[in-house]
């Protein structure tokens, strides 16, 4: 049964976002306590409680880990930062960065819980506080469309900072029918069917909400391919309780498997979990709405919001880069060939994209600037994004081909410890200087990377979590300022190269104040001539061949 000492477990506290029960950073066991609410959690078919289910142990226990970071005497002053109206302190994770050393204590909290993590865990509780963050930022703009959709933002921002609230995220439409949109079909995207000077009902559901059963909190917004909406009621802002009535959470397959010894070191411990949201029906009162019906405001929201969390996401890439590289240079060490010159290379190209991630955040943090909300941010991370996405499927390519068929082939636990196998796994599968035990844990932790499905789900992750990867070029491209080399080009291209000694071009002058065209065209068949000589004979012949 659900613990009813805690107060902040009531829906109702919840529901009102209080304050009066509020106790800043969390500790592991007070995360564990605050998951006993009444969410209803369905796993293959069957509803469970996170608190218990033997699926969900390994994270649970990580999550507590974690959070317990947070009140170590060597990492408290790096994680946490005091209240002046409280006697708790808070997550530097929720900080609304003023100055330099506001943002700088910032990253290093990042740092901090993606480097304890092995950067796998994308949605560490570090990436949808700052999305609160930038939540909170974009108040002013919210406040245009109604003033107390900027109101609700700031409060939202206070709630989760001082209850350290873990939060998930629900801003893409259900995989339905891509060709045709809600316009013509309206379950095809979330959308408001009532709406009440209380509050508003909404019904559809929600892909692809990672982290749910772990998470007190789902913040729902539109990502800038869902935020243009013909029709308004289908744009909607808002957060609700992972336990609110009529919201059901359907998990994906668990990608731990605790029912054999085989040993999975990071399966076991960050399968985050993806799940599908349905809201049947469920109401959202007014005080937890964001926005309403205005699809600009969303579309221009997205990067807003995300400014401090995509800095985030390349703080985790590196660490889980970083990883790689080390995994792979020990797999390598670990049978020998590590000074063969093909596996340098490989390893070489790896670390190229360690020094890449490690490079593009400095260059954020160096063109770090003042939002219209008045904060620090970082740089765009559109760039970065953008290479984290292509190339983080080539790393865990490379760690495959180092490992090769080694990866397949380890023993578990249990067979390293029956007696009548030992002899054998100790002879023939130990490794170069490193004993079998060490080498069959290290295999395993490479095939966890890249290989078991855990792996073809981080893989998975990587690749699209940022958006659709075209449309990031696209952007890309169109935001980048060429227009100074451009117009030196343009200068480049307005007059005739120089010509020989002795030699002139018989042709009228460009006249630099007409349209570029129009003056090529002018010259071209002079300029044709003269660099085009006619071919001899013999050379016009193999113009073919050549």
């Amino acid at each position: 049964m659900r613990n009813h000492s805690n107060p902040f477990t009531s829906l109702d506290y919840q529901l009102e976002m209080r304050l009066d029960h509020a106790h800043g950073a969390l500790t592991g066991q007070a995360y564990l306590d605050s998951l006993d609410d009444n969410r209803e959690v369905w796993l293959d078919g069957q509803r469970v409680r996170v608190t218990e289910h033997q699926a969900y142990a390994g994270l649970r226990n990580e999550m507590a880990r974690l959070y317990d970071l947070q009140h170590s005497d060597a990492l408290r002053e790096q994680m946490t930062v005091a209240v002046p109206d409280a006697s708790y302190r808070i997550s530097h994770s929720y900080t609304l960065p003023q100055d330099d050393a506001q943002l700088d204590a910032k990253w290093a909290n990042s740092h901090l819980w993606m480097q304890n993590s092995w950067g796998q865990l994308p949605r560490v509780p570090d990436f949808m506080a700052n999305v609160v963050v930038g939540l909170h930022d974009y108040q002013a703009e919210l406040a245009k469309v109604d003033p107390q959709f900027g109101a609700n933002a700031a409060h939202y921002h206070a709630y989760c900072a001082r209850h350290d609230l873990s939060i998930t995220h629900a801003i893409g439409d259900p995989q339905i029918d891509r060709s045709s949109g809600p316009a013509e079909s309206a379950d095809l995207a979330l959308r408001v069917i009532k709406e009440t000077p209380e509050g508003v009902v909404i019904r559809g559901a929600k892909q692809l909400a990672t982290m749910s059963p772990f998470a007190h909190e789902v913040l729902i917004y539109m990502s800038p391919t869902f935020a243009m909406r013909e029709r308004p009621e289908f744009v909607i802002w808002c957060a609700l309780p992972m336990q609110a009535p009529g919201l059901r959470i359907m998990c994906r397959e668990a990608l731990a498997r605790p029912e054999n010894s085989f040993s999975h070191p990071f399966a076991s411990r960050y399968d985050e979990q993806d799940a599908m949201l349905f809201f049947d029906d469920v109401f959202v009162p007014r005080n937890r709405i964001f926005l309403l019906r205005d699809s600009k405001t969303a579309f221009e929201g997205f990067r807003r919001l995300n400014a401090w969390s995509l800095y985030v996401g390349q703080i985790r890439f590196y660490h889980r880069m970083r990883t790689t590289l080390a995994v792979a240079a020990m797999v390598s060490d670990s049978i020998g060939v590590s000074s063969f010159r093909e596996v340098q290379g490989k390893l070489g190209e790896l670390t190229t994209y360690v020094e890449m991630a490690r490079l593009a955040l400095l260059g954020m943090q160096q063109e770090r600037s003042r939002t219209a909300g008045g904060l620090l941010a970082p740089g765009s991370t559109l760039g970065p994004d953008t290479f984290a996405a292509q190339f983080g499927t080539r790393a865990s390519e490379i760690l495959r081909e180092l490992g090769a068929s080694g990866l397949l082939m380890q023993p578990s636990e249990a067979d390293l410890a029956t007696p009548e196998l030992r002899p054998l796994l100790e002879r023939y599968m130990r490794g170069k200087d490193i004993d079998v035990d060490r080498k069959s844990r290290l295999f395993r932790m490479a095939w966890d990377l890249t290989c078991d499905s855990y792996g073809m789900r981080q893989e998975l992750y990587e690749r699209w979590n940022r958006g659709d990867l075209a449309r990031n070029r696209i952007a890309l491209f169109n935001q980048f300022d060429r227009s100074e080399i451009g117009q030196r080009i343009l200068d480049e291209i307005s007059v005739p190269a120089p010509l020989p000694a002795g030699r002139e071009l018989h042709a009228a002058p460009i006249q630099l104040d007409r349209p570029l065209r129009a003056a090529a065209n002018d010259i071209a068949p002079a300029l044709a001539a003269h660099m085009n000589p006619p071919l001899s004979p013999a050379i016009e012949g193999n113009q073919h061949e050549q």
